[in-house]
């Protein structure tokens, strides 16, 4: 049986210990182990003495799952057990306890010495991988363990919040071993799993199976549920025909490009056929045609040819429709200060300029993923503005109105992709640049906690607060993106691990709905115009039918931790970024604005001891916001606040470009000094009238920010999609 609720379709099937129902949008198929060491003769199972009919049994049915899951859109997360090849992950008490037992006559080699598949459980190895039948296709999440159970010392926790996944569909082998305690694990982690009979076995069913399955349902479902296949296929059957089948040939007569460039707009698009070479030739038609509304967006752009050639080899690589990468033919566009091999990187700023002989780490992931470069964008020198009205490439507007301005420093990006010239862009942010002119071209600006993407290869302007940042049409295309980018990188001096404490999941209840959010003091919201402290208030309104819970915080660690950016001593790493003696030498180049701030920050004659000082008080700040974000009674989840106090136009920018400038960044200076995550989320329109106070025709985008502590970028990142979400009108 299925339903509708809040827009996301929701499945009920019959099980133990009575009906699981999921919504289809937030779960995931978990596929445990299914490795040629533990199905195929002459692995690791068979070694140890297992049943090899027993296990194998699950591989059918388990596949009819899968292939079921996949055409219903579910999210598919599969699993290997195995260890680094030095067997540094590996607990002596596995690697030699049944060996090492009395009188032992069928264990005669233990992990990481050769059998025929290879080394056995050892990573890379022939045998460690997933069997044919049930190999992962792109996209698709592969999570390797070095433990029975799943969530132990991996990424999975991360990987599911990330894709707001709370429920789980679990199958794979062996029953009583890795398939239980993942279930376990998930269980205590808040996810709702229900256990597919036909698709899990073990070495030795008739002893252990049916023991295990019950253990899982017993007490009212105490750890979950599990249900027989045949019902669940029959549920998802019509989700996977309404959304049509994915061929793996195109039509012979390819669709036309229909116009929406989202992410899972263009999926949908590709499986039934279009041509990545079609969209490209739309796309330029559209692209010149908007030189003439906007002449400043692009400071590189890619021919034609070139790009018709790019699509047309990401055709001919990928000819099966149903195993495409994740952006496959997805056009995007890249801020001027990210490198692009063998092309001129800027910074809108010409005696900068180098051509670089390796792309960014963020390039070079999205091409890998089948994404189409168009070019790169515009900016305010340096990375250094929050206006877009200071490069030398020109000045950007707003898609919205020509007299207004597009914000920056990341101008261009925002402006490519709210004109719809791309899919999204990769831009950075450190000060509010990935976010303000996102707000300003209603589109949504994404800044992940720093380090998670890696920031090599990017010109710096403040090196230590810098991060990459993500423009997207939608709160899930940036979530995609963001997926498919981040990453620890060893040779980034700022990056993060990869494991870090993860909240749990509510999944059901009342919770599941409900969160705290935060907002600035009366007084901090002063600085507003009269129209965007209205729509702000009608924000809070929306966020509490919501199920959101106005919760007061101590402002002073986001207040004071802004104040640290432009009035205290971490301006100077703007000039800390440049090359010994370059500003003296290259002033004469520079934008008039840039010159001004640059001057000011030398006129200071910052010492050691100051810079000290405001280390000191951004590490208090620091501590003190991680406090307002605890998880405790008095902690709130996500702290929401204008994106930016007004919207200016481009003339009044001009008439006095450094205080409207650091007006602008009242609500985002103090993300990356204090290490937040944020997203900006398009907040509905107002009539141009209302805020200039003329009889001016048009409308401007509002949009909020919403900020939350250093890695809660998923929790963050769903409540800011179901503030979107609850603007879409319900089909």
């Amino acid at each position: 049986m299925t339903l509708k609720k809040d827009t996301s379709t929701v499945v009920s099937i019959d099980a133990k210990p009575y009906a699981f129902s999921f919504p289809l949008k937030h779960t995931a198929l978990l596929v445990i182990d299914m490795q040629r060491d533990f199905l195929l003769a002459k692995g690791f199972g068979e070694i140890q003495g297992g049943n090899l009919a027993d296990v194998q049994a699950s591989i059918g049915p388990t596949k009819k799952l899968l292939e079921a899951s996949r055409r219903a859109g579910l999210t598919i997360v599969h699993t290997r057990e195995g260890h680094v090849p030095d067997l540094s992950d590996c607990p002596s008490s596995k690697l030699v306890r049944q060996a090492a037992a009395p009188d032992n006559t069928q264990h005669k080699l233990t992990i990481g010495e050769r059998g025929e598949l290879g080394r056995l459980l050892v990573r890379g190895e022939y045998g460690h991988d997933i069997i044919d039948e049930l190999r992962p296709l792109p996209g698709e999440v592969v999570i390797d363990k070095p433990g029975k159970g799943t969530f132990w010392n991996t990424t999975i926790l991360h990987k599911l919040k990330a894709r707001a996944i709370t429920h789980l569909i679990v199958s794979g082998v062996t029953t009583e071993c890795c398939f239980a305690t993942s279930i376990r694990e998930a269980n205590d982690r808040g996810f709702e799993c229900c256990g597919i009979e036909e698709a899990t076995s073990g070495y030795n069913d008739n002893s252990f199976k049916c023991a295990t399955l019950d253990m899982i349902h017993w007490s009212q479902g105490l750890f979950g549920f599990i249900a027989s296949l045949q019902p669940l296929l029959d549920a998802l059957e019509p989700l996977g025909n309404a959304r049509g089948s994915s061929a793996s040939t195109p039509p012979q007569t390819p669709p036309d490009f229909d116009g929406d460039l989202s992410i899972t707009g263009l999926q949908k698009a590709y499986k039934k056929g279009l041509s990545p070479v079609t969209l490209a030739e739309t796309l330029y038609s559209k692209i010149e045609a908007y030189k003439k509304v906007d002449p400043a967006v692009w400071i590189h752009l890619e021919s034609k040819e070139n790009v018709l050639e790019a699509a047309k080899a990401l055709a001919a690589k990928y000819s099966n429709r149903s195993a495409l990468p994740p952006l496959f033919g997805v056009p995007f566009s890249v801020k001027d200060s990210i490198d692009v091999a063998g092309l001129p990187t800027t910074t809108a700023c010409p005696p900068l300029a180098h051509i670089p002989s390796a792309s960014a780490v963020v390039y070079d992931k999205v091409i890998a993923e089948g994404a189409l470069f168009i070019g790169k964008t515009n900016l305010d020198q340096l990375a250094t503005g929050l206006t877009g009205c200071r490069s030398p490439y020109g000045i950007t507007h707003s898609v919205f109105n020509k007299d207004y301005i597009s914000g920056g420093s990341s101008s261009g990006n925002a402006v490519s992709v709210g004109a719809n010239l791309v899919s999204f862009s990769l831009a950075t942010d450190t000060a509010g640049s990935g976010r303000v002119p996102a707000g300003f071209n209603g589109v949504v600006g994404y800044k992940p906690t720093r380090g998670l993407i890696s920031f090599r290869g990017v010109t710096p302007a403040c090196l230590s607060l810098d991060c990459i940042a993500i423009t997207a049409k939608n709160v899930s295309d940036a979530r995609t993106v963001w997926q498919l980018t981040e990453g620890y990188d060893e040779e980034d001096s700022y990056a993060k691990p990869e494991i870090a404490y993860e909240r749990h999941v509510n999944s059901i209840g009342p919770q599941a709905r409900s969160f705290k959010f935060s907002i600035p003091p009366a007084e901090a919201l002063d600085i507003c115009s009269h129209v965007h402290r209205r729509l702000f208030n009608e924000t809070v309104k929306r966020l509490q039918s919501l199920g959101g819970t106005l919760t007061p915080i101590n402002w002073t660690p986001f207040q004071k931790g802004g104040e640290l950016l432009y009035d205290g001593t971490f301006v100077s790493e703007r000039l800390a970024s440049l090359p010994d003696g370059w500003f003296a030498k290259n002033r004469m180049h520079l934008h008039p604005v840039i010159v001004e701030l640059m001057d000011r920050v030398v006129a200071r004659n910052s010492s050691a001891i100051d810079a000290y000082r405001d280390l000191q008080a951004k590490a208090l700040y620091t501590r003190q916001a991680d406090k307002v974000f605890s998880q405790s009674a008095v902690g709130t989840d996500v702290l929401v606040v204008p994106t930016a106090p007004n919207h200016w136009r481009i003339d009044e920018v001009l008439e006095d470009p450094i205080k409207k400038n650091s007006i602008l960044g009242e609500f985002t200076h103090c993300g990356n000094v204090l290490d937040l995550c944020g997203v900006a989320v398009p907040a509905g329109t107002y009539p141009l009238a209302e805020l200039a106070g003329t009889k001016e025709e048009g409308v401007l985008p509002f949009s909020v920010t919403f900020l939350g502590g250093s890695r809660m970028d998923a929790s963050v990142l769903e409540i800011a999609r179901r503030f979107e979400e609850s603007f879409a009108p319900l089909s």
